[in-house]
């Protein structure tokens, strides 16, 4: 797993300076327009000049027209890693032949097997086929239309909208029921499912977002606007319920668990139960009672370490939302002044959410 997000994340990285409006994709395009090929290699180092003959020394700023007339030479571009110079040009390239590749077309080819080599990004423009194509390690990535992308991109934003309003469901319901002390295993995996089937769609739109570029900040702020809080609520689940043997500060390893359920998993929600240790599939109408981040969460001004004191000193929601002020004095960092602030914010947010479910 760590070699496969390793991966992604060069990937993205690349994807992020070749995306429409930088200077590196103006590049491109121009050579996409002119009809004619390239080879451009994104890293200078020791292994490029060894697998580096011919062409021209240049070390001369990048800009987009000059990689444009650059690239109508026969061989191959080489760029600095920061894509600021250009550093050869006319470049005959000769990787190791011994480096598999599916590839059939030699700009292809070489550009795949320099990848590997490498380790450098290499980018091979086909001047029959007019496409651009980021060989990145192991990964071949065709760059497609922005108008493609947004399609697909639009599609899936109407999907989370679907999924988010679900979501504020089943999470307003299981507020309610923490407040009743009616929460089971059901009600929690049901919520743990839906905030993690929204993270995926929105990962899934981040990565449009990167590819377009300039052309995806309409579509970045739509998906800011659906997802604030989103990232939170998942941290604050697990801590409400993991079992305390599991629990820690920090609730990431649980994440990375649940993320690696596969999708058929996902919308099971005993899977999901099992992941976060609080059932089984015979158990899902079983009690479980919450610590009280999520709700404490949500009163005004409340410092996230007072947040922690106040569910290590009471251990439950049940019992937070029994104590009276001088209770709740009792916990380190609480006066007066907070106490009545913790114990009113209770209060309005019990009144609200019972009202919002039974109206």
């Amino acid at each position: 797993m760590a070699t496969e997000r390793s991966g992604d994340l060069r990937l993205r990285e690349t994807l992020a300076f070749i995306a429409p409006g930088t200077p590196l994709r103006d590049g491109l395009e121009r050579i996409l327009r002119g009809r004619t090929g390239a080879l451009i290699v994104l890293g200078h180092d020791s292994v490029v000049e060894q697998i580096s003959t011919g062409g021209f020394e240049l070390d001369v700023p990048f800009t987009a027209t000059g990689l444009r007339e650059l690239a109508k030479m026969d061989g191959a571009v080489i760029v600095d890693r920061d894509r600021t110079r250009i550093i050869r040009a006319a470049v005959h390239l000769m990787p190791d032949q011994s480096i598999v590749t599916e590839e059939t077309g030699t700009r292809h080819r070489t550009a795949d097997r320099v990848a590997k080599q490498t380790g450098f990004p290499v980018i091979s423009v086909s001047q029959s086929m007019q496409i651009i194509a980021a060989y990145v390690g192991e990964t071949r990535h065709v760059l497609e239309d922005s108008g493609q992308i947004l399609s697909r991109a639009n599609q899936a934003l109407a999907t989370l909208e679907r999924y988010k309003l679900r979501l504020d469901e089943v999470s307003s319901t299981l507020s309610a029921l923490e407040i009743e002390d009616l929460v089971t295993v059901r009600d929690v995996a049901v919520v743990a499912q839906r905030l993690e089937m929204v993270t995926r769609i929105a990962r899934e739109i981040e990565d449009y977002v990167l590819e377009l570029g300039t052309d995806g900040r309409l579509l970045s702020l739509q998906l800011e606007e659906l997802v604030t809080g989103v990232d939170t609520e998942r941290e604050l689940v697990i801590r409400d319920y993991v079992p305390s043997r599991k629990r820690s500060r920090d609730p990431s390893n649980q994440l990375a668990t649940l993320e690696q359920l596969s999708a058929t998993e996902l919308v099971d929600p005993a899977s999901v139960a099992r992941v976060l240790g609080i059932g089984t599939g015979e158990h899902l109408d079983g009690a479980v009672a919450p610590r009280g981040y999520r709700l404490l969460t949500k009163v005004p001004r409340l410092p996230p370490s007072v947040v922690e004191g106040l569910v290590d000193h009471f251990g439950t929601l049940q019992k937070l939302l029994s104590a009276g002020i001088d209770d709740l004095q009792a916990v380190e960092g609480v006066g007066e002044l907070r106490a009545r602030s913790v114990r009113e914010g209770l209060s309005r947010l019990a009144e609200s959410t019972i009202l919002e479910r039974y109206v």
